[in-house]
């Protein structure tokens, strides 16, 4: 069988990923995905494929629904937002993703971009190597010790952030309605309570309705203009736009951001945005990551393709309802 992989990290020569899937009689389809990918170049990709092994390709309705060889689509990572599930469900189509192999390495690059906002590190980095030495003026930086951090979301990643802050003298709280208690933090009652407390938020939610465009306008408003915000989670979350204009207002103090409502952004987009540090969604990403995520996404295609169903699979009851 054909496997169509897309994931840029893959090691086709690794013993735990390509090497297993060639010697288990399965022939390669190497396109890794390096910027956007449109669906229809997508479909020319995958045709044929009964197995995919993915980054955040687009597997929309009609790209599913184009691909009838296709069986099982594991996700290296934990979001699958950009798979239709209803229509992989109907398909039966199962779609696996690699569930807490890569939480302490957002909660790493959490502290980083917080680290890097506060200090001013990408900006300093910047004005050293320009020639410069601005040690005061707009470019002192601030200090975590007396902030309090709000953390939107408790699951695993947002308590690996939470045990990394409890050493920086912070006050830590967090809103989560599907969390009752988080060691060392304080549930608020609300999120317009946590952002109107917060001199960092940093948000650890997934990707669905209720999230879309959960930082707007409205939500700006209520932060503090000194407020730092944190995504780590995915770009949707935030209304883009509305966070680069508070920043070149003035009305919000900085923005550390590891994803995009595009992806990549594009350099026009961040133009003349202050108090900006961005990385490439590269959060849950780290050499070590990326060997324990392709393993277990390999695992995951062999298993499916083979006749079982592995816990990593997020809609096993539909797959195997339809048999």
């Amino acid at each position: 069988m054909h496997i169509f992989v897309s994931w840029p990290g893959f090691d086709r020569d690794g013993i735990s990923t390509g090497r297993r899937l060639i010697d288990a009689g399965h022939e390669l389809v190497l396109a890794p995905k390096l910027g956007n990918r449109k669906p229809d170049e997508l479909v020319q990709l995958a045709a044929g494929c009964a197995g995919a092994i993915v980054s955040t390709d687009p597997f929309t309705a009609e790209v599913l629904g184009a691909l009838p060889d296709l069986r099982v689509i594991a996700r290296v990572g934990v979001g699958f937002d950009s798979i239709d599930r209803a229509m992989a469900d109907e398909l039966g189509i199962a779609i696996s993703i690699t569930p807490g192999m890569n939480a302490e390495t957002v909660a790493d690059h959490t502290l980083a971009l917080i680290l890097s906002a506060v200090r001013k590190i990408p900006q300093h980095d910047s004005s050293v190597k320009a020639g410069r030495w601005e040690r005061i003026g707009p470019l002192t930086p601030g200090e975590l010790p007396g902030k309090t951090v709000g953390l939107i979301g408790a699951g695993t990643i947002g308590r690996a952030v939470a045990r990394r802050l409890h050493g920086f003298g912070v006050t830590v709280c967090f809103f989560d309605a599907q969390v009752d208690a988080l060691s060392g933090a304080e549930k608020v009652g609300s999120l317009p309570e946590l952002l109107g407390r917060s001199d960092i938020v940093s948000l650890h939610v997934p990707l669905v309705a209720e999230t879309t465009r959960l930082i707007d306008e409205g939500a700006i408003a209520r932060m503090k203009p000194t407020a730092v915000l944190v995504n780590t989670s995915r770009g949707p979350v935030v209304d883009q736009q509305a966070v680069f204009q508070a920043l070149r207002d003035g009305r919000l103090g900085g923005a550390a951001l590891d994803v995009f409502e595009t992806e990549p952004p594009g350099a026009d987009a961040l133009r003349d945005v202050p108090n900006l540090v961005c990385a490439a969604h590269m959060g849950g990403i780290s050499h070590e990551s990326i060997d324990r995520m392709t393993a277990s996404a390999t695992q995951s295609v062999l298993d499916v393709l083979e006749g079982r169903m592995p816990d990593t699979v997020v809609n096993r009851n539909s797959v195997q309802w339809r048999g």
